[in-house]
């Protein structure tokens, strides 16, 4: 999973100070919005991972605690419903650039 929002790899990246020095004014110091939004998506798919092997386990008798499966089935809810949030909200920027005149 290299770039699943394909649009964010163009040469016209979201961030405009790319090829700029961080100073401190500037907000290229951190992680871009592309590798911050990449690195979530792959913790939230490794908490769904988790959560699926827990009940796996339970289901198959390797497990016996209960609360450790549903645990781990609330974070990786948790996670995605964020996740999704997070998208709902660019989906919903994006709709409004899309309507700027220029």
């Amino acid at each position: 999973m290299a770039d699943p929002l394909g649009f964010i790899s163009g040469s016209q990246g979201v961030n405009p100070f790319v090829g700029q020095k961080p100073t401190q004014g500037n907000a290229a110091a951190g992680p871009s919005f592309k590798d911050a939004l990449i690195d979530n998506i792959k913790k939230v798919d490794e908490l769904q991972q988790q959560a699926d092997r827990a009940m796996e386990d339970i289901a198959t008798g390797k497990r016996d605690d209960l609360e450790g499966v549903i645990l781990a089935t609330q974070q990786a809810d948790s996670a995605f419903r964020m996740l999704q949030s997070v998208r709902n909200r660019v989906m919903e920027a994006y709709d409004e650039l899309k309507q700027v005149r220029v």
